[in-house]
């Protein structure tokens, strides 16, 4: 309780008691106020707390009332913080999450007992290259655990973070939304595949080789049929014919294992495929790529979603 009190006597305090009646302002309305001015906005404040849009406006009422300032006005386009609420939001941010940090601290976080369901996002790769294992692991670990699987989606990834819609994505830094925080994973290269028996193909592949025969690639936005092999072999002047797009990964080595056509693709996915395609490595230099966990700064704390960070960053260096 020491500590409770320490955090919420820190900087914000000074700012709040220059013309307020502090003994009106509870936790609760504390957390509503920080997710209004982090949000500046009412309708997203609410879907952050789990609150219907009148019971956060109410709250809205009572915070300006005790705190003599309207706190969000109407602008232009949409609304804007008012010079105090500017100057709440740091020292307030600070002080809740300290809150938020001593809870989290003193509530069971055993993942054995821990029942909680959590949402990653993740392209099929990562699913098959680090979820498979961390599926694996969890009914050991943590039975009462549960994990939903959803498509990434980086068009619509800051919008479901923010709402709670989904707890941690995997996905690459470039992809990752700028306010979010993340942790790198690992480093993938890329090898190619090719059916047993190719007849182009028997242990290595020559550039002109790979320039001649057709290629299944992966768009996972649908409809592309160029990926980083192209950049790599336009940099040395050189072409490849692409005769498949596909927006998923784990259809690729089925495809090449049934055809004569040939694919770059995640060298954990071509490595476990070993037994039924031929793995070489490319005839060029094609640039890998990074995954890093992905989460929204407000779920940083909490025990069940920072074990699963914890986890999976220890599953992600063991390879």
């Amino acid at each position: 309780m020491e500590r409770h009190d320490a955090v919420l006597e820190s900087n914000l305090w000074p700012t709040i008691i220059q013309r307020t009646d502090t003994k009106n302002l509870d936790l609760g309305l504390l957390v509503t106020l920080e997710a209004l001015l982090a949000e500046g906005n009412v309708t997203r404040a609410a879907r952050r707390q789990n609150l219907s849009q009148p019971a956060l406006s109410a709250r809205l009422a009572r915070l300006r009332d005790e705190l003599g300032d309207p706190l969000l006005i109407p602008a232009q386009r949409g609304m804007v913080l008012t010079q105090r609420a500017v100057e709440l939001r740091q020292p307030l941010h600070e002080a809740v999450e300290g809150v938020r940090r001593v809870v989290a601290d003193g509530m069971l976080s055993d993942p054995a007992t821990m029942e909680v369901s959590l949402v990653i996002a993740a392209s099929d790769y990562v699913q098959y290259a680090l979820l498979t294992r961390f599926s694996v692991a969890l009914r050991t670990e943590a039975p009462k655990v549960r994990i939903a699987w959803r498509a990434l989606d980086v068009l619509v990834l800051a919008t479901q973070l923010e709402r709670g819609e989904v707890d941690l994505a995997l996905a690459s830094p470039d992809h990752a939304p700028a306010a979010m925080r993340q942790r790198q994973l690992f480093c993938e290269d890329y090898a190619v595949i090719a059916r047993q028996r190719h007849p182009a193909v028997q242990g290595r592949i020559s550039l002109d080789v790979f320039c001649a025969l057709e290629h299944v690639v992966v768009s996972p936005q649908g409809g592309g049929f160029s990926g980083p092999a192209d950049a790599a072999l336009e940099a040395v002047g050189r072409r490849r014919t692409v005769a498949l797009s596909t927006q998923g990964f784990l259809i690729v080595p089925e495809v090449a294992s049934r055809s004569d056509l040939i694919a770059s693709i995640p060298r954990r996915i071509a490595d476990g495929w070993s037994d039924r395609v031929q793995v070489v490595e490319p005839p060029l230099t094609i640039p890998g790529f990074t995954i890093a966990s992905v989460w929204h700064d407000r779920t940083t704390n909490h025990p069940a979603q920072r074990w699963l960070r914890e986890r999976l960053t220890t599953l992600a260096a063991e390879g």
